[in-house]
């Protein structure tokens, strides 16, 4: 089996992109807008990040509200319109634990951005193809959303997942697995405690561990 948890390559910080004030031309001032002017004043900033997509939830006919774990914006929620259309870019890119390079609209107000891209870069297929990996995957995602704060960034978090889905895309599940994603969730909280299990400082935060680590516990020992 291989190492638990590999770090994979090193993620580049997220990029804004706009228009700088530079470029304007000067004619702007007078209202004779630029073909960048133009731009630049009736755009909003776009954030760029890698994100592993987490939950989404239906909003309209054609469109949803996706949840990811960001690399440098912690956890956000977007809105992906159109998904459902014909020919549409999202389609096959925005399901649960694929890893993708986002690009989203920060909203006016609120915490509901809106998503302008998103390109696949990894499904982690081999964890869909066996059913302890993904449960297994599914019980740390649930952790991740349950121990985040909304927007607030912990690339090590995001790190950890990623390293969660490398390791199951590439090994049976197993309890060493868990218990190791476990104790590097509470070393990355901080509420790590000498002689305490790792389950027990994560009870203490949740008051609640989720309802399916005893049969994931299980199943994962008849491996």
């Amino acid at each position: 089996m291989g190492r638990l948890f590999r770090r994979p390559l090193r993620i580049p910080e997220a990029t804004d992109l706009f228009f700088p004030k530079s470029w304007l031309s000067p004619h702007c001032v007078a209202g004779k807008l630029c073909k960048w002017g133009n731009l630049a004043h009736n755009s909003r900033p776009v954030n760029r990040t890698h994100a592993i997509l987490l939950r989404k939830t239906r909003l309209t006919e054609s469109s949803l509200i996706v949840t990811w774990l960001s690399a440098s914006h912690g956890r956000v929620k977007t809105v992906a319109k159109g998904v459902f259309r014909p020919k549409s870019r999202l389609a096959g890119v925005l399901d649960s634990l694929h890893l993708c390079e986002i690009q989203f609209a920060p909203a006016r107000s609120g915490d509901l951005h809106s998503l302008r891209e998103a390109t696949l870069l990894d499904a982690f297929v081999n964890v869909r193809r066996d059913y302890p990996r993904l449960v297994l995957a599914a019980y740390g995602v649930e952790l991740i959303e349950r121990t985040t704060e909304a927007e607030f960034p912990m690339p090590e978090l995001f790190d950890l997942l990623q390293r969660l889905l490398r390791f199951l895309d590439a090994n049976v599940g197993s309890q060493k697995a868990l218990r190791h994603f476990e104790a590097e969730l509470v070393r990355l909280l901080g509420v790590a405690q000498p002689g305490i299990p790792a389950e027990e400082s994560l009870e203490a935060v949740l008051h609640r561990l989720p309802v399916n680590r005893g049969e994931l516990l299980s199943r994962l020992s008849a491996l």
